[in-house]
């Protein structure tokens, strides 16, 4: 059957109802700042930080903030002191960053992945829930360990063989340059010097580039940077990241991340660096190692899941690093720093992103949740961590190239609890289909500014409502972040989902080959 057309509906035609998401979704949730708590179909971000993102004190902060957070830095600091023979006390000093990037790499490493890992599970036991999480670079692993796929223990042992893989395998003694400008402009300049060996690394959208090399070709680019006026800063970076400089180091930490394991995840991570979602199949040993190689798309990455209808971005971390770039790129980005240098709101912010108590289908675990349990990744860890594997004795030759000595190594972290705790579950029945058209015709009431009553199985979407083409795309992005379905299929067509009950009939199908009905 067909909707009525109501004279409201034609009133409605005569607004910009097809305006930009970002618009809609930044109004609504300065609206709902009032009230403590996000809307059910609000999409929040986590990102999660890497190279640089450390605030002297802040790990003092988290350690006093809670228990869980004090064990989850204690652990960490363990399994490092065992691996590296160094934990995290230095971290606890008041050394700048240039000082821990000076006289111990090591422990700044430690230190980011640390305050990440800390903050996500402070954030977490206020109630704050996330629908996706981003790590940029070295923060995937933090990001893996906040989904779920990997324990805080696992994610301290990758980062620590990380670290002792590129200090026995980089003699190239390269690092980072910043550039004030998109990709296009610094691949431009790149041009301009083609035996240098430097590359893009890292594209943070159409403010920020970041170039990879030697030392040489990093001076011969600023240089010219300089000369036609753009801005260029050398990064905290004792490695040239994201480059084919570390093609040796790359084979050797597959080598050794081929043993690790890795759970469902419970809550989605997208890798920039992947330029999609990590799946329960894939190799984690593998892709962690093939990002020492490859660019990190974190512009494109925003634009994604812009489009997607994420609306809240929030830095896990210390600083503003992230969510800085998030506003050079969608400039009306509602964003979110809790960890700055004399403000800590990890509760207030926590309480603020925790959703409307209502159960959840969490698509890894085919369980339904109440809210706000802890997270799974983040319960408490066993008072004994599980032992550690060794480095082998004797690593292999390195044959350092002329010219060249040994690059200073970040730190890795090392401390592994045993198997978590998983929070209190009820199975999940079949998800009945009412169930899903609530939540389906909420997202698209809120979204359009139409009454939810219009919103009947007969209802077309183009034909009675007037919600063209491009509008429909992006509602099916937003439904897919919403129910966590994944990529759409390959052969889907817009067509095929006219009327506003074949859309919940394709979430309904989506989810059972998902396995969460």
């Amino acid at each position: 059957m067909h909707v009525t057309r109501l004279p409201w509906l034609h009133r409605a035609r005569t607004r910009n109802i097809q305006r930009e998401s970002q618009e809609w979704e930044f109004c609504r949730h300065r609206a709902l700042r009032g009230t403590g708590m996000l809307s059910s179909v609000e999409i929040v971000v986590g990102l999660f930080p890497g190279q640089g993102a450390y605030l002297p004190g802040a790990l003092p902060r988290l350690r006093a903030h809670d228990p869980g957070t004090a064990k989850v830095i204690e652990t960490i600091d363990t399994v490092a002191d065992g691996i590296l023979g160094k934990g995290l006390s230095r971290a606890f000093s008041d050394d700048s960053v240039d000082q821990l990037v000076e006289a111990a790499p090591d422990v700044l490493q430690l230190a980011v992945f640390a305050t990440s890992v800390a903050a996500f599970r402070a954030l977490s036991d206020q109630g704050a829930r996330f629908s996706v999480l981003v790590g940029h670079s070295l923060g995937e692993i933090a990001a893996l360990v906040a989904g779920g796929a990997l324990d805080v223990a696992e994610g301290a042992e990758i980062l620590c063989h990380r670290i002792t893989v590129l200090r026995e395998h980089d003699t190239s003694g390269g690092g980072l340059l910043a550039l004030g400008c998109e990709p296009d402009r610094a691949q431009q300049i790149l041009d301009l010097l083609p035996t240098s060996g430097a590359v893009i690394a890292v594209d943070n959208g159409p403010a920020q580039t970041v170039v990879a090399g030697r030392a040489d070709a990093l001076r011969r680019t600023a240089t010219i940077a300089t000369a036609i006026g753009l801005p260029s800063t050398t990064l905290h970076s004792p490695h040239p990241f994201h480059s084919p400089l570390l093609a040796q180091a790359r084979q050797e930490l597959a080598r050794r991340l081929s043993g690790y394991g890795r759970r469902g995840l419970r809550i989605p991570v997208f890798s920039p660096v992947l330029g999609r979602y990590y799946r329960d199949s894939d190799d984690l040993g593998e892709l962690l190692a093939s990002h020492l190689v490859t660019p990190v798309r974190f512009g494109p990455a925003v634009e994604r899941l812009h489009r997607s209808g994420a609306g809240v971005w929030v830095e896990v971390g210390a600083g503003r690093a992230l969510t800085s770039r998030v506003r050079s790129i969608e400039s009306s980005a509602s964003v979110h720093t809790p960890l700055l240098p004399d403000l800590d709101t990890l509760r207030e912010t926590g309480q603020f992103l925790a959703p409307a108590a209502e159960p959840r289908t969490v698509r890894h675990t085919g369980t339904t949740m109440a809210y706000p349990p802890a997270p799974a990744a983040m319960a408490p860890e066993p008072s004994t961590p599980p032992a550690v594997t060794p480095e082998p004795s004797t690593p292999p030759a390195v044959t350092p190239e002329p010219g060249t000595s040994p690059a200073p190594v970040p730190p890795q972290d090392t401390s592994a609890p045993s198997a978590p705790t998983p929070p209190a579950e009820t199975p999940a029945g079949p998800t009945s289909r009412e169930t899903v058209a609530v939540r389906v015709r909420d997202l698209y009431a809120t979204t359009l500014e139409y009454p939810e009553e219009v919103f009947e199985d007969g209802a077309e979407l183009e034909a009675d409502l007037g919600v063209d083409s491009v509008k429909r795309v992006e509602l099916m992005g937003r439904l897919g972040v919403l129910f966590e379905l994944g990529p759409p299929p390959d052969d889907m067509r817009m067509a095929d989902y006219r009327t506003f009950g074949q859309v919940v009939d394709f979430v309904l199908d989506s989810l059972a080959r998902a396995g969460t009905t």
